[in-house]
This record gives C-alpha cells, sequence and structure tokens, in this order.
C-alpha cells in the first residue's frame, strides 16, 4: 500500500517565483508616451492622405463629395444654367 500511494501523489512542486510587479509610470513617461503615440497616428494619417490623394490623381479611386468640390469647384457653380 505504502509503494502504491506515492505513485499517486502529485510531485512536490517547486516554490513559486515572485510575480513582479511593473514600476508605476511618472507623469513624465506618461506625457513622453503619448506624445509618441500622437506622433505615429498623426504621421500614419498623413501618410494615409497623401496616399488618398495620389490615388485620386491618377484615377484609382473615386473622390467623395467634399473631394469633388476641393478639385473641381466648377462643378458646383449654379451660374452656368
Amino acid at each position: 500500500m505504502g509503494a502504491e500511494d506515492e505513485g499517486n501523489q502529485p510531485p512536490p512542486q517547486a516554490e513559486a517565483a515572485p510575480v513582479a510587479r511593473p514600476q508605476p509610470i511618472t507623469p513624465a513617461q506618461f506625457l513622453s508616451w503619448k506624445q509618441r503615440k500622437d506622433a505615429e497616428e498623426a504621421a500614419r494619417k498623413a501618410e494615409a492622405a497623401q496616399k488618398r490623394e495620389a490615388d485620386i490623381a491618377s484615377g484609382a479611386v473615386q473622390m467623395n463629395g467634399r473631394e469633388l468640390f476641393k478639385h473641381e469647384p466648377w462643378v458646383f457653380d449654379n451660374n452656368i444654367y
């Protein structure tokens, strides 16, 4: 009986390593991170806008109303009627 009981017992667990808690960030670190994220987002939006302008110029995509008014305002001139 003693040999059977030893085989059914779960292996002894090693001591759990202490969980490393991240240090709280300072307001300066947060502002630095926030400025970097905002700059990355602004760059991404500017790149997308530039690509859209290039696609419109090449005729690859259709213009929406605002873009049509910006590029070809004569279309909306009612004085010709």
